[in-house]
This record gives structure tokens, sequence and C-alpha cells, in this order.
């Protein structure tokens, strides 16, 4: 019988997908699961857009161009300038998610071997992109005591060795919640230009910034324009997950030139999702205006659910609908299968997902998670009572942290 590859084997498992099937076999025996283990909202894809969509008169659905639809990578064009960023349709091409446009800048940009600088916690996906691409993922950590705030800038210049090629970030972040700061970006920045190495921002999160957090798109930084390479994507922003569609965009003409090879290989991105996002960017504010002050006060709720609870460890989180908190268990991962197998408060459970697979770095992580507050108010407050009794008769609970985190607010 032939064998399959060893890449196949080794590549990193989804940490928000791997405790599925142990959710589906208690969804069979009548639990209901309230899932913050992954980034899929419960609020509505906007319906105007639907509509439109629903009404086009296709006959046929022919490929799109290979580095997407014209007429959607120029209303692109008019969607950044509202951040004040100067493009043309030719620095965007259009990318089957953001996932691809991930892997399509690992393989353009990097060649086996080469390093790439990423601050742990990250979106565990980056593990496995770097896995298939054959680069070395070389984190820099992060801490829960300020809220994941970036290290300071020389560490990641103490990072740097000859094979790096990129530092990597996201911002706002997944899965932390971190929103980074404008003088932060412009430190990076200056550091990728002194190195001649690439600076690549996952800013599929940009609209969700709150408080006096503010966002700075990497690409408002003149100065570095041959260095940056943004990723993006309509599923968080418009909760269309379903749908496929990304972006990377760069003002490199290189970096164009060679991520057009790679996707006219792959031949044609979605082309009913191209459809349906051009209709989702057209009178679009008032929709983004009031989901993101849906996911502020989803955000403040968990917050104050998870301060309330003894040995919790957990910060107000920037940006994004993430947190990552520490909990008063041996072994998160341990816990998030315990909540799924053995236990249920009226009838239910929740799904969160286990923080190791969100560091490249062994050890960290062990008891932390991620929780995803993409639930509507009521249920979150379900999903908390939950969570709250479940820590209180855990067997592999442990004593409380002394630091009290969870009473701060970064």
């Amino acid at each position: 019988m032939p064998s399959i590859s060893h890449r196949s084997t080794t590549v990193p498992l989804s940490p928000f997908r791997k405790l599925i099937p142990i959710a589906d076999e208690a969804k069979k025996k009548g639990r209901h699961v309230y899932h913050l283990n992954i980034g899929q909202p419960d609020i509505l894809t906007p319906p105007k857009a639907i509509e439109r969509f629903q009404a086009e008169p296709l006959k046929i659905l022919a490929y799109s161009p290979a580095e997407g639809h014209q007429n959607y990578r120029e209303a692109l064009v008019d969607y950044y300038a509202r951040y004040d960023i100067g493009l043309g349709y030719e620095d965007i091409i259009v990318t089957t998610g953001g996932s691809e446009a991930i892997l399509f800048f690992l393989l353009a940009c990097l060649d086996p071997g080469d390093e790439i600088i990423v601050p742990e916690p990250f979106y565990a996906n980056y593990n496995g992109f770097g896995h298939i691409a054959d680069i070395r993922v070389i984190p820099i950590t992060c801490n829960i005591k300020d809220g994941f705030a970036l290290p300071p800038i020389e560490e990641f210049a103490a990072k740097i060795t000859p094979r790096t090629k990129a530092i990597f970030i996201t911002n706002p972040n997944n899965p932390t919640g971190c929103c980074y700061a404008p003088a932060t970006l412009q430190q990076l920045g200056k550091l990728v230009k002194e190195k001649d190495i690439f600076l690549c921002v996952d800013e599929v999160y940009r609209e969700f910034c709150y408080g006096e957090n503010t966002f700075l798109s990497a690409l408002s930084l003149p100065e570095i324009d041959d260095h940056t390479v943004v990723i993006d994507s309509v599923s968080k922003r418009y909760s269309a997950c379903g749908a496929r569609v990304g972006a990377l965009v760069t003002r490199n003409q290189d970096v164009t030139a060679a991520i057009s090879r790679y996707a006219k290989l792959r031949l044609s991105p979605p082309g009913l999702g191209q459809m349906l996002s051009l209709y989702m960017l057209q009178d679009d504010q008032a929709y983004l205006n009031g989901v993101k002050e849906e996911y502020e006060r989803r955000r403040n709720t968990v917050f104050q659910r998870l301060r309330a609870m003894p040995g919790v460890d957990s910060y107000l989180p920037g940006g994004a609908f993430y947190c990552f908190a520490r909990m008063p268990v041996d072994d998160a991962e341990d816990f998030c299968r315990w909540l799924l197998e053995d236990f249920e408060h009226k009838g239910a459970t929740v799904m969160l997902s286990p923080g190791q697979g969100f560091y490249a770095t062994p050890g960290l992580g062990k008891d932390e998670v991620r929780i995803a507050y993409v639930l509507n108010e009521d249920d979150l407050h379900a999903a908390m009572d939950c969570l709250e009794v479940a820590l209180s008769v855990y067997p592999g609970r442990k004593e409380a942290s002394t630091t009290d985190l969870q009473r701060a607010s970064y």
C-alpha cells in the first residue's frame, strides 16, 4: 500500500477544530454546545447584499480572472480610501479567503528554510501554513500580564538572522484581541526597512477596535511601501466566512507579479463570493457601525463575567472578538475535552479553544484558552454560567493565581 507524505502526518492540527468530533458526540447525547471555540459570528451577513445577490440573473458561472474581477478590486480601492490609503486595483489580488493570501505570501516571498518572526500567541494556522511552505516560524512571546502587548522593538531585532525574511503580525490580534498602537507599527516599519525584510500584517479585524484604541494600517506607512504586505478578508467584517473571499494587498510590484503566478495556477478565486462581496462593500458603513457596537457589548459582557470567576486571569481586549484567558486548571486541553465529554449545566456545555495550539514555543499556553465572543449576549451569559459552574467542580482545578489579573483592565 503506498504511503502518504511525511508532511501530511506532521502538519499541526487546528486547536479550534480538533475537538469538533467530541462536540458532535455531545450534541448526539442531547446537550446544547455553546461554540466559543471558533470565529464564526451569529451576526447576520448584510441582508441587503444577500437580497441583491439572490436577484442576480445568473446563467453561466464562469471563471473570474486569476487576480479577481476588476470591478471588485476597484471597489476595494474605494474601500481603502476611507482609511486614506491610496491604491490602484493592480495592488490587490483576490484570494480564496485570507488563508490563501497568507500561503501565497509565504510561497512567493520566502524560500524553504527561511524564517518569519511572529508574536505568540498567534492565529494557530500560521504554524500549519509555515509547515506547508517549509519555512521556520520564529516566535516572540507576548504575556497576559500586559494584555499581550508587543514586546520592545529590541526583542524583535534580536530575533533577526540572515534567514529572516519577514515579521508577521495580526492587528487587531487573533487570538488575544490586542490592538497595536500606531507608534508600535511605526517602530516595526523602521526595523523592517533597516533590515530590508517584509512586514506582513493580517488586518482582517481592522473595523473592530474599541474604546480609545486607534487602528493604523501598515499600508499607511509610505516609507515602507516596498516592504509591506497586507492580508485581508470579508469573512469577519461582514460575517461572511463562507464566501471565501480574501485579498493580498501590496504596492511592491515584484510581490504582486509573484503572487499572480500562483493565482494563475489555481485559476480563479470564488466568483459567487466576489459578487456577494461587491454588494457588501456598497453602503456598508451603517452595518459596520452597528456590528462594532454589538461586539463591544459582547466584549464587555465576557470581560465582566471572567473577572468575577475565582482564579481566572483575563484582561479587556482592545479589538477583534477574542479573549485569551488563563484558567485555574492543570491542562486546558484536558479541561476543554472534559467540558464536552463529562460536563453539562442545565442541559448545555461550552466549547473553548485550548491555548497551546496558538503558540510555537513548547509548553506555553497549557492553562490558557481562547474565547470567541461571537454569540449574542443571552447565549454568552448562558455560556459563562456553564464555564463558571464547570470551573467550580472540575477535578483538575488548581489553586487560583496570586496575581489576581482578572481584576485588571489594560
